[in-house]
């Protein structure tokens, strides 16, 4: 069997990547809402699926207000795709 990333396997780090998979960028805002997460719990999930590759991170401002945008890059989406491939082998599909 293949092995899980234990990166993607967090809920919320998987939530992010799922998220991103489906858009081409999303903010910090539309992130938490949609994951129903805490600021600080996603700012810390962010930074580590940054680290690894997996997104990348763009901070800027929106007039006076900060503004982080997020974006899955192409090593990360392969991450994401070879979970889900994973997961299928767990269900036997």
């Amino acid at each position: 069997m293949k092995e899980l990333d234990p990166l993607l396997h967090s809920q919320l780090r998987l939530a992010v990547m799922s998220v991103l998979m489906n858009v081409e960028e999303a903010d910090f805002v539309y992130l938490r809402e949609k994951t129903e997460s805490t600021a600080g719990n996603l700012s810390v999930q962010l930074d580590k699926l940054s680290a690894a590759g997996y997104i990348s991170v763009e901070k800027g401002f929106a007039g006076k207000k900060t503004r982080t945008v997020c974006r899955i890059t192409p090593g990360g989406r392969k991450a994401f795709e070879a979970y889900v491939d994973a997961l299928r082998d767990y269900i036997g599909r």
